[in-house]
Protein backbone atom coordinates (compact mmCIF):
# COMPACT_ATOMS: atom_id res chain seq x y z
CA UNK A 1 0.00 0.00 0.00
CA UNK A 2 1.72 3.14 -1.07
CA UNK A 3 0.83 6.56 0.19
CA UNK A 4 -1.58 8.13 -2.28
CA UNK A 5 -3.76 5.24 -1.18
CA UNK A 6 -3.52 6.50 2.38
CA UNK A 7 -4.93 10.31 1.77
CA UNK A 8 -7.65 11.81 3.96
CA UNK A 9 -9.61 13.94 2.33
CA UNK A 10 -11.80 15.33 5.00
CA UNK A 11 -8.32 17.10 6.27
CA UNK A 12 -8.38 20.54 4.35
CA UNK A 13 -4.58 22.77 4.39
CA UNK A 14 -4.29 26.12 5.79
CA UNK A 15 -3.00 28.89 4.23
CA UNK A 16 -0.68 31.58 5.14
CA UNK A 17 -4.17 34.20 5.61
CA UNK A 18 -5.75 31.83 7.57
CA UNK A 19 -5.42 33.03 11.52
CA UNK A 20 -4.10 31.30 14.20
CA UNK A 21 -7.85 30.99 15.59
CA UNK A 22 -9.04 29.33 12.63
CA UNK A 23 -5.89 26.67 12.62
CA UNK A 24 -6.51 25.57 16.57
CA UNK A 25 -10.73 25.77 15.57
CA UNK A 26 -9.63 23.27 13.06
CA UNK A 27 -7.21 21.37 14.77
CA UNK A 28 -9.90 20.46 17.81
CA UNK A 29 -12.46 19.50 14.92
CA UNK A 30 -10.75 17.23 13.36
CA UNK A 31 -8.71 16.19 16.93
CA UNK A 32 -5.13 16.86 15.74
CA UNK A 33 -2.14 18.75 17.10
CA UNK A 34 -1.14 20.08 13.76
CA UNK A 35 -2.17 20.91 10.10
CA UNK A 36 -0.69 21.52 6.85
CA UNK A 37 0.22 24.87 5.58
CA UNK A 38 0.03 25.20 1.68
CA UNK A 39 0.26 28.10 -0.92
CA UNK A 40 -0.35 27.68 -4.24
CA UNK A 41 -0.32 24.47 -4.04
CA UNK A 42 3.00 24.10 -2.27
CA UNK A 43 3.87 22.62 0.51
CA UNK A 44 4.97 24.78 3.69
CA UNK A 45 5.25 23.17 6.33
CA UNK A 46 2.80 22.25 9.80
CA UNK A 47 1.81 24.63 12.03
CA UNK A 48 1.33 23.38 15.59
CA UNK A 49 -1.13 24.10 18.40
CA UNK A 50 1.90 25.53 20.34
CA UNK A 51 2.56 27.40 17.55
CA UNK A 52 -0.41 29.45 17.75
CA UNK A 53 -0.49 29.35 21.57
CA UNK A 54 3.28 30.88 21.88
CA UNK A 55 2.15 33.65 19.40
CA UNK A 56 -0.22 34.81 22.19
CA UNK A 57 -2.46 36.27 19.64
CA UNK A 58 -4.66 34.55 17.89
CA UNK A 59 -5.86 36.81 15.25
CA UNK A 60 -2.36 36.79 13.67
CA UNK A 61 -2.51 35.09 10.53
CA UNK A 62 -0.20 32.19 9.30
CA UNK A 63 2.37 34.46 7.61
CA UNK A 64 3.08 36.04 11.01
CA UNK A 65 3.30 32.97 13.17
CA UNK A 66 6.42 30.98 12.95
CA UNK A 67 5.92 27.18 11.96
CA UNK A 68 8.49 24.45 11.36
CA UNK A 69 8.52 20.91 9.36
CA UNK A 70 8.53 22.10 6.20
CA UNK A 71 11.21 18.93 5.80
CA UNK A 72 8.35 16.04 7.01
CA UNK A 73 6.86 14.72 4.16
CA UNK A 74 6.50 12.26 1.53
CA UNK A 75 6.30 11.09 -1.67
CA UNK A 76 2.73 9.87 -3.47
CA UNK A 77 4.19 6.56 -4.36
CA UNK A 78 6.14 6.41 -1.12
CA UNK A 79 5.44 2.89 1.16
CA UNK A 80 3.03 3.27 4.05
CA UNK A 81 5.66 2.17 6.23
CA UNK A 82 7.87 5.13 5.31
CA UNK A 83 4.79 7.17 6.71
CA UNK A 84 5.17 5.06 9.96
CA UNK A 85 8.58 5.54 10.61
CA UNK A 86 8.61 9.42 9.70
CA UNK A 87 5.61 9.89 11.77
CA UNK A 88 7.41 8.59 14.75
CA UNK A 89 10.64 10.09 14.14
CA UNK A 90 9.00 13.72 14.22
CA UNK A 91 6.59 12.97 16.59
CA UNK A 92 3.69 14.25 14.18
CA UNK A 93 -0.02 13.12 14.01
CA UNK A 94 0.23 13.49 10.14
CA UNK A 95 2.21 13.28 7.23
CA UNK A 96 1.92 15.35 4.25
CA UNK A 97 1.90 13.48 0.83
CA UNK A 98 3.53 15.64 -2.37
CA UNK A 99 3.42 14.47 -5.92
CA UNK A 100 6.71 14.57 -8.37
CA UNK A 101 6.91 18.57 -8.75
CA UNK A 102 6.50 19.07 -5.16
CA UNK A 103 3.34 19.56 -4.94
CA UNK A 104 0.69 19.18 -2.29
CA UNK A 105 -1.84 16.10 -2.49
CA UNK A 106 -3.14 15.97 0.77
CA UNK A 107 -2.55 14.61 4.46
CA UNK A 108 -2.35 10.64 6.16
CA UNK A 109 -3.06 10.86 9.78
CA UNK A 110 -1.30 8.62 11.90
CA UNK A 111 -4.40 7.27 12.76
CA UNK A 112 -5.13 5.83 9.07
CA UNK A 113 -1.77 4.82 9.03
CA UNK A 114 -2.22 2.45 11.82
CA UNK A 115 -5.69 1.23 10.31
CA UNK A 116 -3.29 0.33 6.92
CA UNK A 117 -1.27 -1.28 9.36
CA UNK A 118 -4.12 -3.50 11.47
CA UNK A 119 -5.75 -4.62 7.89
CA UNK A 120 -2.29 -5.52 6.39
CA UNK A 121 -1.72 -7.18 9.31
CA UNK A 122 -5.12 -9.14 9.86
CA UNK A 123 -5.69 -9.62 5.91
CA UNK A 124 -6.29 -13.90 5.81
CA UNK A 125 -5.56 -14.26 9.46
CA UNK A 126 -2.35 -13.67 12.03
CA UNK A 127 1.05 -13.46 10.88
CA UNK A 128 3.85 -11.90 9.61
CA UNK A 129 4.78 -9.45 6.93
CA UNK A 130 7.87 -8.74 5.20
CA UNK A 131 9.02 -6.04 3.09
CA UNK A 132 11.89 -6.87 0.15
CA UNK A 133 13.59 -4.44 -2.22
CA UNK A 134 14.82 -6.03 -5.23
CA UNK A 135 15.70 -5.44 -8.89
CA UNK A 136 13.09 -5.84 -11.60
CA UNK A 137 15.18 -8.72 -12.79
CA UNK A 138 15.28 -10.92 -9.46
CA UNK A 139 11.39 -10.78 -9.03
CA UNK A 140 10.92 -14.06 -9.05
CA UNK A 141 7.55 -14.93 -6.56
CA UNK A 142 7.87 -18.81 -7.41
CA UNK A 143 11.52 -18.68 -6.01
CA UNK A 144 10.40 -16.59 -3.24
CA UNK A 145 7.77 -18.91 -2.34
CA UNK A 146 10.10 -21.68 -2.76
CA UNK A 147 12.68 -20.09 0.11
CA UNK A 148 9.30 -19.57 2.23
CA UNK A 149 8.02 -23.16 2.15
CA UNK A 150 11.40 -24.17 2.64
CA UNK A 151 10.65 -23.04 6.34
CA UNK A 152 7.29 -24.47 6.90
CA UNK A 153 5.34 -21.34 5.82
CA UNK A 154 3.26 -19.88 3.43
CA UNK A 155 3.17 -16.82 1.43
CA UNK A 156 -0.65 -15.69 1.75
CA UNK A 157 -0.86 -12.46 -0.37
CA UNK A 158 1.98 -10.41 -2.54
CA UNK A 159 1.98 -6.40 -3.30
CA UNK A 160 4.44 -5.00 -5.51
CA UNK A 161 4.95 -1.57 -5.51
CA UNK A 162 7.66 0.92 -6.75
CA UNK A 163 10.65 1.57 -4.33
CA UNK A 164 10.77 5.07 -3.66
CA UNK A 165 14.56 5.24 -2.92
CA UNK A 166 15.78 3.75 -5.98
CA UNK A 167 13.66 3.89 -9.33
CA UNK A 168 15.05 1.22 -10.23
CA UNK A 169 14.41 -1.40 -7.83
CA UNK A 170 10.97 -2.59 -6.87
CA UNK A 171 9.32 -3.50 -3.28
CA UNK A 172 7.39 -6.71 -2.51
CA UNK A 173 5.53 -6.75 0.91
CA UNK A 174 4.79 -10.45 2.10
CA UNK A 175 2.28 -11.42 4.08
CA UNK A 176 3.06 -14.82 5.60
CA UNK A 177 1.13 -17.49 7.61
CA UNK A 178 3.37 -17.24 10.61
CA UNK A 179 4.41 -14.87 13.32
CA UNK A 180 7.78 -15.82 13.58
CA UNK A 181 10.17 -14.59 10.59
CA UNK A 182 13.09 -15.16 11.44
CA UNK A 183 14.19 -18.20 10.03
CA UNK A 184 12.83 -17.25 6.45
CA UNK A 185 14.38 -14.19 6.80
CA UNK A 186 17.81 -15.20 7.30
CA UNK A 187 17.15 -17.82 4.11
CA UNK A 188 15.78 -15.04 1.87
CA UNK A 189 18.97 -13.15 2.79
CA UNK A 190 21.45 -16.08 2.36
CA UNK A 191 19.96 -16.36 -1.41
CA UNK A 192 20.58 -12.40 -1.99
CA UNK A 193 17.60 -11.02 -1.03
CA UNK A 194 17.64 -7.71 0.50
CA UNK A 195 14.96 -7.24 3.50
CA UNK A 196 13.77 -3.84 4.32
CA UNK A 197 10.65 -3.75 6.77
CA UNK A 198 9.52 -6.76 8.76
CA UNK A 199 6.42 -6.75 11.45
CA UNK A 200 5.66 -9.98 13.34
CA UNK A 201 3.70 -10.97 16.36
CA UNK A 202 6.89 -12.38 17.90
CA UNK A 203 6.80 -10.44 21.19
CA UNK A 204 7.78 -7.53 22.91
CA UNK A 205 11.34 -7.93 21.92
CA UNK A 206 9.81 -7.18 18.53
CA UNK A 207 11.39 -3.81 17.14
CA UNK A 208 8.71 -3.30 14.87
CA UNK A 209 5.59 -3.62 17.55
CA UNK A 210 7.66 -1.25 19.37
CA UNK A 211 7.12 1.15 16.59
CA UNK A 212 3.55 0.34 16.43
CA UNK A 213 3.35 0.62 20.02
CA UNK A 214 4.91 4.32 19.99
CA UNK A 215 2.66 5.27 16.65
CA UNK A 216 -0.39 3.76 18.85
CA UNK A 217 0.67 6.90 21.45
CA UNK A 218 0.34 9.71 19.27
CA UNK A 219 -3.41 9.04 18.72
CA UNK A 220 -5.89 11.13 20.56
CA UNK A 221 -8.75 8.48 22.47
Amino acid sequence: MIAEELINQMVPPLKLSDSGEKAVRWMEEFRLNQLPVVKNRKYLGLVTEDDVLEAKNGDLVLEQIPFDFEHVHVQQNQHFYSVMELAIKNKVQVVPVLDELHEYLGVITVSDTIAAFGQMSAMQGQGGILVLSMAERDYSLSEISRLVESNNAKILSAYVSPDEVDVFQMKLTLKINTADLTRIVATLERFGYKITAQFQDAGNTDEDQDRLDMLMRYLNV
